[in-house]
């Protein structure tokens, strides 16, 4: 869930911008170092933007390192990924110092660079060094890394006038539009587009964002300008026209709603032997095995709570929390309150778990074990190459975000919507960077060149929260909770059988469960 893999061109992508006049929270001015990312995401700064005084500084960006380290050997993969998972954890170590001194920084203006960013580079520095070795012993010693140990200050896009990812008019409706390339992702779950269309708020639509609706936001994030009226947004989901020899049958799997309660900050695909590795809670559904420390093994002699019991498949995703002022029980615990994720877990009011087609051909079996993320947990400070978040409301799922949470109506409910990737290299089930083993469709619905297509998984999880803001996505502390950071992960151990009808039923155009 944690890393992308975007490449940046080159490491001068992330200009530096030194000792440039911030203000932070209190009114002081500080010199310290402050880089404008300038990846493919908006969500970064433009090339070589400076921050006005006056801009205050809210969250730590570090460059992925993740994102830049050349093909792992498959002996170093898991040093490197606990190594990287070390680096996930001095991060949030960092972003904890600089809030818990956001006023002490704020009157003195070496603060900043001697007591958060400087120890986190020293930090850095050896981990990168560590991940270099590890990589040495059996390839050549990846290059330039070194580059990628500075981190900066940053602040929220909605704070400053560069547009950044997701500001402006468009409110994140270019987010889902290709969201469930297969066949009927949403064509029967009352897409009513228009519902309540006259109803809209117009230069009103971010009423109830102070809490109208006797919700108090809490915690690092989000901020009301991170919601929008979904009734204020034009329909925008553009699906593949269906050719010849489509694949237009669906696959549903019942794996439940979590009603169990099973939760974990753990991510056994990004982080594996790492406790605490996603710094946030997850939701699971499907195989009841899976913690950091599970292997293969465990998984395929795991329990499910799918209905069949063929399916001992693991599908997570991060928990969504009505930020009204309750406890939880992680409230004191890693992943929870410790990592600035507060209030009250909420269980879904339905999850479907659908595997469809492809529209251009037939598709072929997945690999067992095959790993896949989709979305980018860190797509706040990375920018959205990897983004795939889809936000909507029930009535209203033409209409989707990518970067705001919907403020849906009386009587409508939140949905939240992950089309994972649904082409396959043939070869690896999982990959160094966790992504480029498996791709998403081109826009005409084909797989690119080397990949074949595979079952997609496309989850919709539907939550009964009050109307307005007051609900949040658990994230790195880091990331302030933004809705552009939901992802979901998924580990395919469908029995052979089991796999076999999945792909014959989508194959021959059958609705199956």
């Amino acid at each position: 869930m944690g890393r992308t893999s975007r490449k940046r061109s080159t490491l001068a992508n992330r200009a530096i911008v030194a000792s440039a006049a911030l203000i932070l929270g209190g009114g002081g001015l500080i010199a310290v170092n402050v880089y404008a990312s300038a990846g493919e995401g908006a969500s970064g700064s433009p090339p070589g933007r400076t921050w006005n005084t006056g801009t205050q500084m809210s969250t730590i960006d570090c460059p992925d390192v993740g994102n830049e380290l050349p093909d792992v050997p498959d002996e170093a993969r898991w040093e490197v990924d606990r190594e990287l998972a070390a680096m996930d954890t001095q991060i949030t170590d960092a972003y904890q110092q600089f809030a818990d001194r956001k006023d002490e920084i704020s009157r003195d203006p070496n603060l900043a660079e001697n007591a958060v960013l400087g120890p986190l580079k020293a930090k850095r520095t050896a981990s990168i060094d560590r991940i270099a070795t590890a990589v040495e012993r059996n390839a050549d010693r990846p290059q330039g890394l070194d580059g990628l140990a500075p981190c900066s200050l940053r602040a929220d896009d909605n704070n400053h006038d560069g547009g950044g990812y997701g500001a402006g008019d468009s409110q994140g409706q270019d987010a889902g539009q290709d969201a469930g390339q297969g066949n009927d992702q949403g064509a029967d779950q009352g897409q009513g587009g228009d519902q309540g269309a006259d109803q809209g708020q117009g230069d009103d639509q971010g009423q109830g964002q102070d809490g109208d609706n006797g919700q108090e936001q809490q915690g690092n994030g989000p901020e009301a300008s991170d919601f929008v009226d979904i009734q204020s947004v034009q329909p925008n989901v553009d699906r593949p026209r269906q050719r010849r020899g489509a694949s237009r049958g669906t696959f549903t799997t019942n794996c439940g709603r979590n009603e169990n309660g099973k939760f974990n900050p753990d991510n056994v695909i990004v982080a594996p032997g790492v406790s605490n590795g996603a710094h946030h809670m997850h939701d699971y559904v499907g195989n009841q095995a899976n913690d950091a420390f599970a292997s293969d093994d465990d998984l395929a002699n795991g329990d499910t709570s799918c209905r069949n019991q063929g399916d001992k498949s693991t599908y997570y995703w991060p928990v969504l929390r009505l930020q009204n002022g309750t406890a939880e029980n992680d409230a004191e615990a890693d992943g929870g309150g410790k990592d600035q994720n507060i209030g009250e877990i909420q269980t879904p009011s339905q999850v479907t778990l659908k595997f469809v087609g492809n529209p251009t051909g037939k598709v072929t079996a997945m690999p067992r074990f095959l790993r896949i993320i989709t979305g980018d947990a860190k797509a706040f400070t990375n920018g959205d190459a990897n983004a795939n978040a889809s936000w909507s409301c029930t009535g209203f799922e033409n209409r989707q975000l990518k970067d705001k949470y919907p403020i849906c109506p009386d009587g409508s409910q939140v949905v939240r919507s992950f089309a994972f990737q649904s082409c396959w290299d043939g070869q690896n089930t999982d990959s160094a960077n966790h992504r480029t083993h498996v791709a998403f469709a081109q826009d005409n619905g084909r797989c690119p060149n080397g990949f074949r297509a595979i079952p997609q998984l496309v989850q919709r999880i539907v939550y009964d929260v009050p109307p307005g803001p007051g609900f949040a996505v658990d994230s790195f502390p880091e990331q302030l909770h933004k809705p552009v950071t939901d992802h979901g992960d998924f580990i395919n151990v469908f029995d052979d059988n089991l796999m076999k009808k999945v792909v014959s039923c989508i194959n021959g155009g059958r609705k199956c469960r």
